[in-house]
């Protein structure tokens, strides 16, 4: 039996720290993802390393690789993670409908206003169901969604960095394109604005880790198009347009979403991308939600909100 101290060490962050790490295979990369440093990600490792008294990866070159033990400690893990979730949804699906909690994880850089009234209306119908609406990076959405800390994520897909989708269902909200944010006339007057075109002036983006510049550059690299240079990276749409409006002659981008509610803050043009740069925002949650009565109730009630006045409608009359 192990003792206290041995299992402190086994606590569910040095655990979603090892699993993550499994994933990546690169401390580099999985440290960025968490928001740590490598030399923390290193000790938890070692950490883990010393109790079980095995190496947990091997490397070859730059690469690194499981152990015998490190899978073996993959596998315990994913089944102890099962275990909780299993348990936390068979308490929960014996709740009422009408009462309880409901963590939703909402991406930060999504436009969250239909959601926000949504919210609104559906406490006034049901007074009873505590909203606990927080706003994650996709980083944090998927971790906290893997580790039953929320109910429903929100965010956009595809997303190539989430593996694992065995257990978990989507439901779409909305497709949202990129637009071009410029102060290009001639580019005014197009359908669109080509990458190549679009990259002739320095850019505002996105922080590097987050969803839309991983995905430009994808499509960048796709199209055979270098991408733009970035002269400024911010975490919000607020920002990215604030900067670009007050600067000379900067681009962004930001999703058709935001710039249809928020219409009365631009001073610039907004031009699709061709090819378009589309995605879907949904919903994401364990198959087993859809047994919780309170969460099947609320994603009804989602549907029926939208039958009364669809999401762009809604969109534009919260301008």
């Amino acid at each position: 039996m192990l003792d206290e101290k041995s299992r402190r060490v086994f606590s569910s962050k040095a655990l979603n720290y090892f699993d993550e790490l499994t994933k990546n295979m690169s401390y580099t990369k999985t440290a960025q993802q968490l928001g740590i440093t490598q030399p923390a990600l290193t000790q938890q490792i070692k950490k883990i390393e010393r109790v079980v008294e095995a190496p947990l990866f091997y490397s070859v070159g730059k690469k690194i690789y499981l152990t015998d033990a490190g899978t073996s400690l993959l596998k315990a893990t994913h089944q102890m993670f099962d275990i909780i979730n299993n348990v936390t949804d068979q308490i929960q699906q014996e709740s009422s409908e009408k009462s309880g909690p409901i963590s939703i994880g909402l991406l930060s850089t999504a436009e969250s206003v239909v959601i926000e009234d949504f919210i609104v209306e559906y406490n006034r119908i049901n007074p009873n169901v505590i909203i606990d609406l927080n706003l994650l990076t996709r980083t944090e959405l998927w971790d906290n969604i893997q580790n039953n800390r929320i109910d429903l994520a929100i965010m956009y897909l595809p997303d190539k960095s989430i593996k694992g989708w065995k257990s978990y269902k989507s439901k779409k909200i909305i497709s949202d394109n990129l637009m071009l944010i410029h102060n290009n006339e001639k580019f005014s007057k197009k359908k669109s604005v080509s990458y190549k075109d679009a990259t002739t002036k320095p850019w505002a983006a996105y922080l590097r880790s987050y969803y839309f510049s991983d995905l430009l550059r994808s499509k960048f690299l796709d199209a055979y198009v270098d991408s733009p240079r970035v002269v400024a990276r911010f975490s919000s749409p607020y920002q990215l347009l604030k900067f670009t409006q007050e600067s000379d002659d900067v681009y962004t981008v930001l999703p058709l979403s935001f710039c249809i509610a928020h219409q009365s803050m631009f001073k610039l043009y907004q031009t699709p991308l061709e090819p378009a740069v589309s995605s879907d925002l949904s919903f994401i949650y364990r198959e087993d939600k859809e047994k919780i009565p309170r969460i099947q109730e609320f994603l009804n009630g989602w549907d029926e909100f939208l039958d009364k006045m669809s999401y762009i409608d809604r969109l534009k009359s919260s301008r």
